[in-house]
C-alpha cells in the first residue's frame, strides 16, 4: 500500500449485516432484479489503497448512493473520498468501475463519479472516470492493474 499517507486518522462507519438471502432468491425460475444492495455488497469490501480498510468501512461507498435500472441496464455509483484533495480518488473509483465491470453481466452500462461536493478536482476526475479508452489504458498499464487487483483482492 501507499507509504505516504494523506488522510492518517480517517473516520471509520459500522459496517452493514451481511444480506440474508431469501427463498425467492435461491429459486432459480423467479426473476431476481439486481437493486443497489446487491451493487453495494459487490463494492463494499474494496480495500483502500492507503489503510487496510475497506471501502465500506470508511464511507466512501453507500448503499444509498447506488441507483440500478434494470429496464434501462444502468448501474450508477456515487463515492465519497474521505477527505477533499484525495490523490487517490482516480484508483478508488477506477477499483470501483473495474470490480463492477468484472462481476456485472455485460449487459449494464456502468457510471461511477464522485459524490458532488466532495473532491477539489470531481469534473476532471469524473471526466477520466467516464473515458472508455483511458479506463482500458489503465487496466492494461501492469503496474496499475497490481495496484488495482490489490485493492479488489478479498482480504483474508
Amino acid at each position: 500500500m501507499v507509504e505516504n499517507l494523506e488522510n492518517i486518522n480517517p473516520k471509520l462507519y459500522k459496517k452493514l449485516d451481511e444480506r440474508e438471502i431469501t427463498t425467492e432468491e435461491k429459486d432459480e425460475n423467479i426473476v431476481d432484479e439486481f437493486d443497489a444492495r446487491e451493487v453495494f455488497d459487490l463494492i463494499r469490501n474494496i480495500n483502500d489503497p492507503e489503510h487496510p480498510l475497506t471501502l465500506e468501512e470508511l464511507n466512501v461507498v453507500e448503499q444509498s448512493l447506488i441507483k440500478v435500472d434494470n429496464k434501462k441496464n444502468t448501474v450508477d455509483v456515487k463515492f465519497t473520498p474521505t477527505i477533499p484533495h484525495c490523490s487517490m480518488a482516480t484508483l478508488i473509483g477506477l477499483s470501483i468501475r473495474v470490480q463492477l465491470l468484472r462481476t456485472l453481466p455485460a449487459r449494464f452500462k456502468v457510471t461511477v463519479e464522485i459524490s458532488p461536493g466532495t473532491h477539489v478536482s470531481e469534473a476532471s476526475l469524473n471526466k477520466q472516470l467516464a473515458d472508455k479508452e483511458r479506463v482500458a489504458a489503465a487496466i492494461e498499464n501492469s503496474m496499475l492493474l497490481g495496484l488495482l487487483n490489490q485493492c479488489l483482492m478479498p482480504k483474508n
